[in-house]
């Protein structure tokens, strides 16, 4: 009998999140409520105390973030070609404009040697992306910004459970003056099957981002209500809220299943194959994906076809987004930031979540050489 299909991700729900669900179906309240209320002071809890609020996706969060930042028309938004696309459609959606930064080629995140030089009179934010889960450099990081007083939003959309030297993203680096964009889509760490918060600077009104979540309806006692700022239809409901709030208990376990995973991809790769290897970062990564690079000259659609001919998902995180028709229309052009181009051309992302077995792993490298082997 041939072996379960292995998909490159799936999510950990336990039975006792599927019963909260039910509760909460059956309650007769199953829109924005209390478990939206116990959620956000649960995640303020994970981000020390810091304010944080619930939105129905990582990109709603990243949109609303720009917007509190007064980012807009004319202005410009530093960020990285190697991420899901959402992280520089923001910036076009709040009429501002993206300047795409090159990534270095280890971390495979924002080359932060090279964000200076970018950056422009017109320059109001840094969005950077802790690309699978590995963080960028917060300390370097805000000290670019504060040379030149520049927002930083963090797309942490990979994150939730990594840290940087022993603090976890998500709390205030940067003395509390950044923005923090979570993501609870299906194949995050930790999901509300599609979701997202937003942890909020020092200096922001939670008041404002709460209307920009819901239509820009600010309510009062005696049960009138005014809209006086243009907002979004964002916010969670009860029922997923219900599903992260089960998950939050298991996320340090889930952390920890999911570096256990990746040691044994390391010790289990054959050198012989020729594939670069993400960094060995089991310090600060929460290693949302396993992404190996295939040799140059490899077919990748070839591989991933193989691969799925033995039963084994392969996913692909991310193509430059520079080279997609929308970009190209803009102006962006095939060359200008070769590294993410030939990283994007060659990345794939190998199974990885916490139900895995061990010796799924061994599968999957196996699968691995014999379809190298077809493809090459």
């Amino acid at each position: 009998m041939s072996e379960a299909f292995l998909p490159f991700t799936r999510p950990s729900i336990d039975e006792e999140t599927i019963a909260a669900v039910a509760d909460v179906l059956r309650s007769g309240w199953i829109t924005s409520g209390p478990k939206v209320q116990a959620f956000e002071a649960a995640l303020s809890a994970l981000c020390g105390g810091r304010r944080v609020r619930a939105f129905n996706s990582g990109t709603a969060t990243l949109e609303v973030a720009l917007r509190l930042a007064k980012v807009g028309a004319g202005d410009t938004v530093i960020t990285t070609p190697l991420t899901w696309v959402a992280t520089a459609n923001v910036i076009l959606e709040v009429g501002a404009t993206p300047i795409l930064v090159d990534v270095d080629p280890v971390t495979r995140n924002i080359d932060l040697d090279r964000i200076e030089a970018a950056m422009l009179p017109t320059t109001k934010a840094i969005i950077p992306v802790d690309l699978a889960g590995l963080p960028v450099d917060r300390d370097r990081l805000y000290a670019l910004a504060d040379r030149r007083g520049l927002r930083v939003i963090e797309d942490a959309a990979q994150s939730l459970g990594a840290s940087w030297n022993g603090q976890p993203i998500g709390s205030a680096f940067g003395q509390g003056r950044g923005f923090v964009s979570f993501s609870f889509h299906a194949n995050k760490n930790l999901t509300t099957t599609e979701g997202g918060a937003l942890v909020l600077p020092d200096d922001i009104d939670a008041g404002l981002c709460e209307r920009l979540r819901l239509q820009g309806v600010k309510r009062f006692p005696d049960g009138g209500m005014d809209v006086d700022v243009l907002g979004g239809k964002f916010n969670l409901t009860d029922v997923a809220a219900a599903i992260g709030l089960g998950q939050l208990p298991h996320l340090a376990a889930f952390t920890a299943r999911r570096r256990d995973l990746a040691r044994a991809y390391f010790a289990t790769i054959d050198p012989a194959l020729g594939l670069p290897l993400p960094p060995a970062d089991f310090a600060n990564c929460n290693w949302h994906m396993f992404q190996p690079l295939l040799p140059p000259g490899v077919d990748r659609g070839r591989f991933i076809a193989a691969m799925k001919a033995r039963g084994i998902g392969v996913g692909v995180h991310y193509p430059a987004l520079h080279l997609f028709s929308l970009y190209q229309a803009l102006g962006f052009r095939q060359g200008a930031f070769p590294v993410a181009e030939d990283i994007g051309r060659r990345t794939i992302s190998l199974p990885l979540f916490p139900d895995m077995r061990d010796s799924d792993v061994v599968r999957v490298c196996n699968a691995m050489a014999a379809s190298l082997s077809e493809t090459a």
